[in-house]
């Protein structure tokens, strides 16, 4: 998200940060501190979000698959789409309206027969990509967001939606492909997955993003992003996914009162790896206007190494098919400075799966549920008496998920349902992806044997 003040920011209190079933890793320098959730529920029923597509044990995934219920497709030769398949899906596009002047983000394709993959991907999913622009507490930012529903139900982050903590009452206005413009409100929050849906006012038939099963993907897929980098609406990269089952800790500026299990580590000032976006503005250098905070959060992300940068915040992930399998939410910076760098070809985003729950849930609820073990955990790596890489269970709640399955003291935590677990932060996120009483399987050390345990999640409040 790219952000300028518009009037002298006013830092709000800070507020303790939500909690994690592990001490939280030296805390990077902070983002603002606001808080709590920031809406009510919609009145009307929830809408259906498109399911993901199943995922098969073996794939075979050409260049660019059948888009919008076409049945044929040309020939794909080194990557090149037919150009048949780009002049169908556009013209099955309905045109800008009439008198509203086309955005910069319209598409744009000079010679159909020569077009790619990526322009037969940006041409079935530009529509359901939108721009933010959102004001209060003193500053203003923009971000983007993707359309889930016709009657204008948006996802987007939520250091989009609420300019990273500093206000709970935002103004927001949204533009979408065509040049349209509505005026949205927050209907919910979730501050630890950094979402948040908005509601568009009095908006009808709109496009809407398919989504895929990011369970499914494979490191060396195909991926698209569009968004818009530094404002500038329609943009679009592309690389592959570099990893999965990543998991990364980033500053969060709205989270609301912390349920710890011990007290986290002194912040040493240092800024984390992975940032929110939050371009310096000019005339302010060596200053930060925002409010301090603490907080960090755990993050299950994609990674990938399509350019992504300011502004793309809460954009598509897509893969070669058009189809959404994440929400881009941080990148890496390589300096450490108070200033941030461009994109340096490590990108994350939010598994696809992971935000439809979320986003589900704040259009059911307002709100969100999330896992909780019940246990605080450290590395093992730190441990000089282990000898395997996990969470190291340093002590359970009583009474918690983690005592109730037998978990004790000492045991180091290796996969759960699953997932590799290499450390805390790995463990941390898994469970948040999952809601209150859901069941997991985890795999554990004791002793040098490995076992299997099953474990019913408390949730987090």
């Amino acid at each position: 998200m790219t952000t300028s003040p518009e009037t002298p920011a006013v830092p709000e209190p800070d507020v303790d940060p939500v909690s994690a079933d592990t001490p939280a890793p030296t805390p990077p320098a902070a983002e603002p501190g606001a808080s709590e959730l920031a809406a009510a529920p919609a009145e009307e029923p929830a809408p259906a979000l498109s399911e993901p597509a199943p995922a098969t044990p073996t794939r075979s995934r050409p260049a660019l698959a059948p888009l919008l219920g076409m049945l044929t497709v040309g020939a794909l030769i080194g990557g090149v789409a037919g150009g048949g398949v780009v002049a169908a899906v556009l013209a099955s596009q309905p045109g800008a309206v009439s008198g509203v002047p086309a955005a910069p983000s319209t598409i744009t394709v000079n010679d159909p027969g020569d077009a790619t993959m990526v322009t037969a991907v940006v041409a079935k999913a530009m529509p359901a990509v939108v721009t933010l622009t959102v004001g209060g507490g003193g500053t203003s930012g923009n971000g983007s967001g993707v359309i889930l529903s016709e009657d204008g139900y948006v996802l987007t982050n939520n250091h989009v939606a609420t300019l990273e903590g500093a206000t709970l009452e935002p103004s927001i206005r949204v533009t979408l492909s065509d040049g349209r413009i509505f005026p949205a409100t927050l209907v919910g929050s979730d501050p630890i997955a950094d979402l948040a849906v908005v509601k568009l006012e009095g908006a009808e038939g709109l496009p809407t993003i398919e989504f895929a099963d990011s369970d499914a993907l494979n490191v060396g897929d195909r991926t698209v992003v569009i968004g818009a980098p530094l404002g500038l609406a329609g943009s679009v990269s592309n690389g592959i996914v570099s990893a999965l089952n990543r998991s990364i800790t980033v500053r969060s500026s709205a989270v609301p009162g912390q349920q710890l299990d011990v007290a986290p580590e002194p912040d040493n000032g240092q800024d984390a790896p992975f940032d929110f976006w939050d371009f310096d503005v000019p005339g302010t250098e060596g200053t930060d206007p925002r409010p301090l905070s603490s907080g960090t959060v755990s993050l299950p992300v994609i990674q990938t190494d399509a350019a992504i940068n300011p502004g793309n915040s809460g954009g598509a992930l897509l893969d070669d098919e058009g189809r959404l399998i994440g929400i881009v939410v941080a990148i890496a910076t390589a300096g450490g400075g108070q200033g941030q760098s461009g994109s340096i070809g490590v990108g994350f985003s939010i598994p696809a799966n992971f935000a439809q729950r979320i986003a589900t849930e704040l259009i059911e609820n307002g709100t969100a549920s999330h896992g909780l073990l019940g246990a605080t955990v450290t590395d093992a790596l730190n441990d000089p008496r282990s000898e395997v890489a996990g969470a190291l269970i340093d002590s359970v709640v009583p009474g918690g998920a983690a005592e109730v399955a037998g978990l004790r003291a000492g045991d180091i935590i290796t996969e759960f349902n699953g997932v590799p677990i290499a450390g805390s932060v790995d463990l941390t996120a898994q469970v948040r992806v999952l809601p209150g009483g859901a069941n997991a399987e985890l795999v554990y050390v004791r002793d040098g044997a490995a076992q299997r345990v099953e474990v019913t999640l408390g949730e987090l409040q």
